[in-house]
This record gives structure tokens, C-alpha cells and sequence, in this order.
């Protein structure tokens, strides 16, 4: 009887222990990133018996094979490791490449992936600085032998083509000089282009040059004075039915607030496979520059909450500790 009851509190104890390891896992490896250090001590240390208990337990991860009497790992659950594994190694390599390199590369996979990331290119193009731009450019014809803008033309068909040819094509005057006459200008050109609904204000060549020739400070002022004469906000939303449009105005105008929104929508539980790897991005090829700080700030301010605190909470392992330390950079 002693021994029976002996074996039954070995047998709870393993149970037991079973579960504990499961819970511990199922934690390390949910939501973004993985927890290595709890992966080791839970799986790296087991005994061999203990991990077939443990697959047999694992509905979730283990498909049991009984006609062959052994448990297979579910494809499901293959990829989503291969995938959050993969977050840190990412992020890892994107951070030692050059930041032209980086630029050029994530102009071919938005011309790769096709119309629905072509505000990769409107990132790329209206938020880096001239010289930068013209870096990624000359880096996309060692990359790919052909240049950016013709890559662009030869894939990119309809409305957007002008667009984004004009904005990756653009060595803009960064002086601290304005002229207020051509600012008023250009916004009552931007105004009358609104109004019209001839065709789409995305195809209009005077937006197209508009947007493709001004400093950015120039634009800052043709803001200010488009939202006097329309008396509506032109980053409103109501400018374009063009997404690539309304997005170009936002990168161009106030930078910070593109990159909190992307930063927010990553961040979000609910966010989809694509929308999680813009974490990465935004953070590595920002982190080197002035306006990471800016970012944390206006994200800060948006949500209440601090981008850094978020990633802390939200983030998982190498991967988090590596975008809190490239985040800790722009202090």
C-alpha cells in the first residue's frame, strides 16, 4: 500500500511538474519575441522521459501519431517559432548593414511585396534626409544593377507611378530659408487641386512637383497657409482618396506622428503577421538618428504611455533587451 501511494505522488509529481513546464513555455513563446532564458532552464535541463510527458501534454504544440506511437510537432506551431525566433535575428542583421544598404533593400521588397507596401517607398523617400536618400539610391545599383527610379516605373502602373518616381527621385534644398510668396502659391495650387475633381489629385503634375521639389520646410509653410485657405486640416484625411497620398503629406509634414502611428499599430495584440515586423524597422532605422528621441515623445504623448515601458511589456527575450538598447541610443 506504501508503495502504491509512493508511486501515485511520483506520478502527481510529474504531472505536476508537466504542467508547470507547460505553463512556463506556452509563456516564453507567446506574443512577439521568444524567452530564451526560460526556454533553457524549463527544456534544457529535462530528462528525456520528462519531454515525451511533456509533448503528450502539449494538445497545442503535439500532434500525437498513434499508429506510429510517437508525438509530431504541429506545422502551426513550427512556423510561429521559425517566425519569433527569427524577430532577433532580423533585427540583429538590419542593424549591421549600412543604413543606405537598408533603405535600398526595403525599397525592393516593397516593389516585391506590390501595391500594399508602397508606402515603404513613401517612408523611405520622404523622411530621410537628401544626401541620405541619394545614398540609397546609389546603394540600389550596387544591390540590384539598375536604379531605384527605374525599378519603380518599370513596376509601379496607374496613379501612384508619377508619385513615388517624383519622391525617390528628389534632392531637396534643406537650407533654413523660405520663400513666403511661392509658399502661398503652392497651397492655393494644393487648394484648387482639393477642389477639382477632374481627376485624382495623386496625378496632378503641380502636386506631384510640389511634393517632390520643396524642403521641407518650404511644405511646412504651404501647410500652414493651405489650412487658412481651406479652413480644414490638410492632413486631415480628405485631401486624397489615395492612401500613398495622405501618407507622403504625413511623412513629409510631421514625421514623429507617422512613426508613433506604425509604432502603435505593431504594438497591438490584435496586429497581423505583416503589421508586427514594422516594430523592427521603424526601430533600427531610426535608432541612429535625432529623431528616435522625437518619436519616443510624440508616441508618449499620443498614447499616454512610454514606447520603451510598451516594448518592455509587449516584448519577449534577445529581441526585446536588443530594441530596448538601440531605443536607449536616441537618450
Amino acid at each position: 500500500t506504501k508503495s502504491k501511494q509512493k508511486q501515485a505522488k511520483k506520478k502527481k509529481a510529474r504531472k505536476m511538474a508537466v504542467t508547470l513546464d507547460l505553463e512556463a513555455v506556452t509563456a516564453a513563446i507567446s506574443g512577439m519575441g521568444v524567452d530564451e532564458q526560460a526556454l533553457i532552464s524549463t527544456l534544457g535541463n529535462s530528462h528525456k522521459d520528462h519531454r515525451k510527458l511533456f509533448r503528450k501534454a502539449s494538445k497545442n504544440f503535439f500532434v500525437e501519431d498513434e499508429e506510429r506511437a510517437f508525438e509530431k510537432c504541429d506545422d502551426n506551431f513550427l512556423r510561429h517559432l521559425k517566425l519569433e525566433f527569427s524577430r532577433f535575428n532580423n533585427a540583429v542583421v538590419m542593424w549591421a548593414m549600412h543604413p543606405w544598404e537598408r533603405d535600398a533593400r526595403l525599397v525592393k521588397k516593397a516593389l516585391k511585396k506590390g501595391a500594399e507596401c508602397y508606402n515603404l517607398i513613401v517612408e523611405v523617400s520622404c523622411t530621410r534626409s537628401s544626401e541620405d536618400l541619394l545614398g540609397a539610391r546609389k546603394a540600389y545599383h550596387s544591390l540590384f544593377d539598375q536604379s531605384m527610379e527605374e525599378d519603380i516605373a518599370s513596376h509601379v502602373h496607374g496613379s501612384h507611378r508619377k508619385l513615388l518616381v517624383g519622391l525617390v527621385s528628389a534632392y531637396r534644398y534643406e537650407g533654413n530659408k523660405v520663400k513666403e510668396d511661392s509658399a502661398k502659391s503652392d497651397a492655393k495650387i494644393l487648394a484648387e487641386a482639393v477642389a477639382s475633381s477632374e481627376e485624382g489629385v495623386v496625378e496632378k503634375d503641380e502636386v506631384v512637383r510640389i511634393l517632390s521639389t520643396r524642403s521641407k520646410l518650404h511644405l511646412q509653410h504651404v501647410y500652414k497657409h493651405f489650412n487658412q485657405i481651406k479652413g480644414s486640416d490638410l492632413l486631415g484625411g480628405g485631401v486624397s482618396q489615395s492612401s500613398l497620398l495622405n501618407e507622403a503629406l504625413l511623412c513629409l509634414l510631421k514625421p514623429s506622428l507617422y512613426f508613433s502611428k506604425i509604432l502603435n499599430a505593431s504594438l497591438n495584440k490584435e496586429a497581423d503577421k505583416g503589421t508586427k515586423k514594422w516594430l523592427t524597422r521603424v526601430v533600427v532605422t531610426r535608432a541612429d538618428q535625432v529623431e528616435m528621441k522625437e518619436i519616443a515623445e510624440e508616441y508618449n504623448q499620443l498614447y499616454g504611455e512610454s514606447l520603451a515601458q510598451n516594448i518592455q511589456e509587449k516584448i519577449k527575450g534577445n529581441y526585446r533587451d536588443f530594441l530596448l538598447t538601440l531605443l536607449s541610443k536616441s537618450n
